[in-house]
């Protein structure tokens, strides 16, 4: 968990005054049970008593420190056979262990009993409504959040709340917007205008906090004007640093040439739209690099007077770039270098990276309980590149490979998943394999569950990158690929990313470019949209560390060495169209019908 979140959750425990109603005892017993022995006699217990002893086994396990088997334990027991007051410290007790292990989707299934009858004290009722909106956050449900932590803000007036609630309006798009603001209470509509000024402001530093003064004066009371949200604030070091003029260093000849030109559209149509709309827009010089070394074209940047660079795009210039001890100046490349780490300062990478989809899912599989995999990936510097990244972050995590096989793309796919689950006469022998990760090209993947039914392992649950779908709807093709769980762009899946094509980041830019481009091509041209955004914003990422990215290719975040990474909405194949995955009976990216977020415009 970031040291951030875990800081602002202890001390919105303090204030919510709830010490007296921590889920662990900690007062130490003069002797106690040993919690192997406590689990053992559960076996032999009816299902009630069972339940109440492994909860206290999980108990004692956390008081002692063991809080991941304690985890385990608490969030394996049967909750619903427990009385009330036990539920009640059930969930305490799975919300707090899931807030130490980064494990938001059981911090949520215990606020569930929220909307149970059950006899919480007020504290009680406030620490789980508050977790449950931290966690809800963490999985991407802005909405949702901003609601839970408004109530305990409404409860509380505290002000210590301010920025995890800043953090999840500003995710929003205009859709969840409006349903926050139909009848809002007093609270609320001083958080939705605050946001509305900073929307209408734009990069406009200097604007923006003129508007803030005046907003401040009017809403003296509101917690935001008493203590204003600390990412609002730190804003205020970009006066005088707004990007004015970006040069851009692109191809136009060469083998690269078509994919620049889609990224050259997605950058164009996103600053015309922004120029529509009033905002203040940098001026943009394109620079051909089929023409001119870097060298060159960093010293024509200069002298022309560009303050930002976007790319270059050709994975070997990059590479270059990264090797050095800086650049001449702040640059956003169009790619990653071939380095395990990006050396130069002020040099940030971006790009659609498939390692990023990589580890995402390995993150996900693991958090969904996943432990001992099978991988399927191309027999190709691709696939073990891609491959590579998964294993990496599911290794990290505790988890084990039980079979990885490199396919050939032309072979039939029974010639790769026979050995991949060990199938004897017809049969898979999975030993222990619970999740499968693919990573394939529609035409390939499409073949994979069925191939799997037919040797009786149909219920594996697969795990797969955006690669699998090609970015329009075709039922009849895709529906083999049912409950296949996979991530894309938001602008591919939007009913399932952001719960319709309304709620779309950048979506006049979207419309504009959807007309005659294909899937692929689109790609290209949102990820322009967003290096458009990223460029512009530059100043802001290196200034104020975490800042964050709600765009058309996904949530982007700079890492500690300036490679920008991606986190994209799952989806899941239900009658061969992509829809917002089920977990445990929650949505994912929408916890119910009206309740999707949008991205921020």
């Amino acid at each position: 968990m970031e040291k951030s979140r875990r800081g602002l959750l202890a001390v919105a425990l303090l204030m919510l005054m709830v010490a007296g109603c921590a889920p662990m005892d900690l007062v130490e017993r003069v002797s106690e049970p040993e919690p192997a022995e406590l689990l053992q006699q559960a076996e032999n217990q009816s299902s009630e008593q069972a339940a109440v002893t492994r909860l206290e086994a999980a108990d004692i396990l956390a008081r002692r420190g063991q809080s991941q088997q304690a985890l385990d334990v608490v969030g394996k027991l049967d909750a619903e056979r427990l009385a009330p007051e036990a539920r009640i410290r059930w969930a305490l007790l799975l919300s707090e262990l899931g807030f130490d292990h980064d494990d938001p989707w059981s911090v949520i299934r215990a606020a569930q009993v929220l909307d149970d009858d059950l006899p919480f004290s007020r504290d009680q009722r406030l620490t789980l409504r508050y977790r449950q909106g931290l966690a809800l956050g963490m999985v991407g449900e802005s909405r949702a959040a901003s609601e839970s932590l408004l109530n305990v803000q409404a409860a509380t007036d505290s002000t210590e709340l301010n920025d995890a609630i800043w953090k999840q309006l500003i995710r929003l798009g205009r859709p969840a917007l409006d349903e926050l603001g139909r009848a809002p209470d007093e609270l609320t509509a001083g958080w939705l205008s605050l946001v509305e000024l900073q929307r209408r402001s734009g990069s406009d530093i200097d604007r923006l906090f003129r508007q803030f003064e005046q907003w401040r004066e009017r809403n003296s009371g509101h917690p935001a004007a008493r203590r204003p949200p600390s990412d609002l604030m730190a804003l205020r070091e970009l006066r005088g640093r707004e990007v004015r003029h970006i040069a851009i260093f692109l191809p136009e000849s060469g083998p690269l040439e078509n994919v620049a030109r889609q990224i050259r559209e997605g950058i164009q149509a996103r600053h015309m739209q922004a120029v529509n709309d009033g905002e203040t827009t940098p001026r943009l010089t394109f620079l051909d690099t089929s023409q001119n070394d870097l060298e060159s074209l960093y010293a024509e940047a200069t002298m022309i007077g560009a303050q930002v660079v976007i790319g270059p795009l050709d994975k070997e210039q990059v590479t270059k770039l990264e090797s050095r001890d800086d650049v001449p100046l702040p640059t956003l490349a169009l790619n990653y270098g071939n380095g395990q780490r990006n050396n130069a300062r002020n040099l940030y990478q971006y790009g659609l990276s498939a390692e990023d989809e990589a580890r995402q899912v390995a993150r996900r599989a693991y958090a969904d309980g996943h432990r001992r995999s099978a991988v399927l990936i191309p027999n190709n510097e691709w696939g073990t590149r891609v491959g590579d990244a998964f294993r990496q972050v599911w290794l990290e995590q505790g988890g084990e490979i039980g079979s990885t096989i490199r396919y050939n793309p032309q072979a039939p796919v029974a010639s790769a998943v026979e050995p991949l689950l060990n199938v004897r006469g017809e049969r898979a022998h999975l030993d222990g394999i619970d999740m499968l990760f693919l990573l394939a090209l529609p035409s390939y993947a499409r073949q994979v569950p069925p191939t799997l039914d037919y040797y009786y392992a149909g219920d594996l649950p697969i795990y797969a990158t955006s690669h699998l779908f090609e970015g329009r709807p075709r039922p009849r093709d895709d529906h083999d690929l049912n409950d296949v769980l996979f991530v894309d762009i938001p602008w591919l899946i939007p009913d399932a990313a952001v719960g319709g094509e309304e709620a779309l980041p950048f979506l006049s830019s979207y419309r504009g470019l959807r007309e005659g481009n294909d899937p692929s091509l689109l790609k290209l041209a949102a990820m322009g949209v967003d290096a458009y955004e990223l460029g512009r914003r530059l100043p802001q990422f290196q200034i104020i560390p975490g800042s964050e990215l709600f765009g058309a290719t996904g949530t982007l975040r700079a890492a500690s060495d300036g490679r920008i990474h991606r986190q994209l909405p799952w989806a899941r194949f239900i009658d061969g169209i992509p829809q917002p995955p089920l977990r445990d009976g929650l949505l994912l990216d929408g916890l119910g019908e009206g309740s999707m977020d949008g991205q921020a415009n």
